[in-house]
């Protein structure tokens, strides 16, 4: 266990820490537990845990101010726990830096799932990211900014392959509607969400085989979207 991926769960829920310490050592992760957020922000620093998965609703201090302090000095993947009514605070912990959530109640292969897509961001973040990132049939270079279909490469505005490469740049993660307008059209336009609808559209015409279900692009919905890639 040595070498095993750790993951610190902080959570008020005892029966969702025992539930998730059972779990996640049987993977052969090292797991370690916090029931409040100061104390999961203690043990963060003296761990260096290789993801956090964080509850939104903790009994000290809101789960978005964790999300905040732990951003200020590392960059390892952070999974929030949230109920399905609280839609505003997942929104607002992605925009704080988290890469993904869970909604309450979740399954197993789902919460181990998301650790894996998470261990994979954070290998990309420790190392040196691809510059290439391939989907099903799409191939994306985000150094020479061509994007092939097969062998056909896919012509795109500046605008579309902008956002294209934001999305796939961040793949696995949950990017908000915010955090997307913000990096490709700039903070003056982080609220005009009409524009990223059309756009992502004009996108999936383009680059999904059918783009009422696509497979590369998806809405996550009231949040934004998650682009996946190849494993």
């Amino acid at each position: 266990m040595s070498n095993a991926p750790h993951i610190l769960v902080i959570d008020d829920e005892p029966q969702i820490l025992r539930a998730m310490r059972a779990i996640l050592t049987e993977k052969q992760f090292k797991v370690t537990t916090a029931s409040r957020g100061e104390e999961g922000l203690t043990l963060a620093a003296a761990n260096e845990p290789d993801i956090v998965i964080l509850d939104l609703g903790l009994p000290d201090m809101d789960g978005v101010e964790v999300c905040t302090r732990l951003r200020e000095w590392t960059q390892c993947p952070i999974i929030v726990l949230s109920v399905r009514d609280s839609e505003r605070d997942k929104v607002a912990a992605l925009d704080k830096g988290a890469d993904d959530y869970l909604t309450k109640p979740f399954g197993i292969e789902e919460l181990l799932a998301r650790v894996r897509v998470a261990l994979r961001h954070s290998t990309r973040v420790q190392g040196t990211q691809s510059k290439v990132v391939k989907a099903g049939s799409l191939r994306i270079d985000l150094a020479w900014h061509i994007v092939k279909l097969g062998e056909e490469k896919v012509k795109l505005t500046g605008t579309e392959h902008k956002l294209l490469a934001y999305l796939a740049a961040n793949h696995g993660r949950v990017l908000t509607h915010q955090s997307i307008l913000t990096n490709v059209w700039g903070p003056a336009d982080a609220d005009h969400t009409e524009y990223l609808r059309v756009y992502m559209r004009q996108l999936r015409k383009k680059l999904e085989a059918d783009p009422e279900r696509p497979q590369y692009i998806l809405t996550e919905p009231g949040i934004g979207y998650r682009f996946i890639a190849d494993e």
